[in-house]
C-alpha cells in the first residue's frame, strides 16, 4: 500500500498537480479572496468620492442657472428695446397716413411681434451658438447688433408701414395713389417723418453690440469656472 502511494504521488508529480498540504486553501480560492478585498476597497473609495462628485455637479448647475438668468434679462431688455421702436415706427406712419381707427390693435401687434421676433432670434442665432461652442465672439457681437437691426427697427418699419398703409386706403385717410406706384408714393409720403427712425437704428445697433458683449463674456467666465471646478 506505500509503494502504491508513492507511485501515485510521483504520478501527479509528473503530471504537474502538487499536493495541497494540511490546512492549505487552494490558490483559486485565495485569488478570489484578494479580490474580493479589493472590490470591496475600491466600494468604499466610491462612497466617499460620491458626495464629491454630487457638489461638484451641484456647482455646475448653479453656474449655469446664474449664467441662463442673466441671459433671460438682457434677452428681454433687447426685446423691450424693439417693442418701444414698434411703438414709435406705428406713431410715425399712424401721423404720415394721417390714420385714427383702430389704434388699439395696431400698437398691440406692433408691440407684441417685435418683442418675440427678437427673443427667438436671439436665442436661436446667438444663444445656441454660444451654447453649441461654434460662435466666436466677434460673430457674436454681429449677430447680436444684426437682430438688433433688423428686428428691432426694419421688422416694425415694415409692419408698421404696411398695417397704417392698409388702414389709409380702407378708410380714404390719404388720397389714393396712382396704380402701380403704391410703394413709391407712400414712401415719399412718409421720408420726412421716417428720418425719426435714426434715434432707434443707433440705439438698437449700441444696445446689440453691448449685449453680444456681456452675453459672451458671461458665457466664457462660467465655462472658466466649470472647467476649474472640474
Amino acid at each position: 500500500m506505500a509503494a502504491l502511494g508513492r507511485e501515485a504521488g510521483a504520478d501527479l508529480k509528473d503530471a504537474g498537480v502538487v499536493p495541497l498540504r494540511a490546512g492549505e486553501a487552494p490558490k483559486d480560492i485565495r485569488m478570489a479572496a484578494y479580490t474580493h478585498g479589493q472590490r470591496s476597497l475600491s466600494l468604499e473609495d466610491a462612497k466617499f468620492r460620491r458626495p464629491m462628485v454630487i457638489e461638484i455637479i451641484e456647482k455646475k448647475f448653479e453656474y449655469l442657472r446664474k449664467e441662463k438668468t442673466l441671459n433671460i434679462y438682457g434677452t428681454v431688455f433687447f426685446g423691450t428695446a424693439a417693442s418701444f421702436s414698434g411703438i414709435i415706427a406705428n406713431f410715425i406712419f399712424r401721423q404720415c397716413f394721417k390714420v385714427k381707427h383702430d389704434a388699439l390693435k395696431t400698437y398691440a401687434s406692433l408691440t407684441t411681434l417685435p418683442f418675440l421676433s427678437t427673443i427667438v432670434t436671439y436665442k436661436l442665432l446667438v444663444t445656441d451658438a454660444l451654447y453649441s461652442g461654434n460662435i466666436s465672439q466677434e460673430n457674436c457681437v454681429l449677430r447680436s447688433s444684426l437682430i438688433g437691426i433688423v428686428c428691432g427697427v426694419l421688422y416694425p418699419c415694415g409692419l408698421a408701414f404696411s398695417k397704417n398703409g392698409r388702414l389709409a386706403v380702407k378708410y380714404h385717410t390719404v388720397p389714393l395713389p396712382p396704380k402701380g406706384r403704391v410703394l413709391l408714393y407712400w414712401v415719399l409720403l412718409c421720408q420726412t417723418e421716417i428720418k425719426a427712425m435714426m434715434i432707434p437704428l443707433v440705439f438698437q445697433t449700441v444696445f446689440g453690440i453691448f449685449n453680444g458683449l456681456q452675453h459672451y463674456a458671461r458665457f466664457e467666465s462660467t465655462f472658466e469656472k466649470t472647467v476649474h471646478e472640474d
